[in-house]
């Protein structure tokens, strides 16, 4: 079983920036292709960035493609989303996620289904 826990979500003004952390432990996730995903007061949870198990793959939604950078430590066993110019449409609770078949990177990498694993969230206030 793999725990996620997310961490470095705040309070922030618009156009700053924040870096959220996810540690995962249990057992390894370097070879699992994992997500950060988001959810707004109201409105149902959106996929935001994937990356590959070796890091080298990443993929992000149209609305926050080149603001946000995801990227991992598997030596640390930790995934990362850099948030930056942040706009408070931003405002959400993220969480990320982790799937569980080791070596494989899923087409539908976009949708919730895919991942077995979730965090509980930290939540991101961007204020204008």
């Amino acid at each position: 079983q793999v725990q996620l826990v997310e961490s470095g979500g705040g309070l922030v003004q618009a156009g700053g920036s924040l870096r959220l952390s996810c540690a995962a432990s249990g057992r390894t996730v370097s070879n699992y292709a994992m997500a950060w995903f988001r959810q707004a007061p109201g409105k149902e949870r959106e996929f935001v960035a994937a990356i590959t198990w070796s890091g080298t793959g990443k993929y992000y939604a149209d609305s926050v493609k080149d603001r946000f950078l995801i990227s991992r430590d598997n030596t640390k066993n930790t995934l990362y989303l850099q948030t930056n110019r942040l706009k408070p449409e931003d405002t959400a609770v993220y969480y990320c996620a982790s799937t569980n078949l080791g070596g494989y990177w899923p087409t539908n990498y976009y949708r919730q289904t895919t991942y077995t694993y979730w965090g509980q969230g930290t939540q991101v206030t961007v204020s204008s």
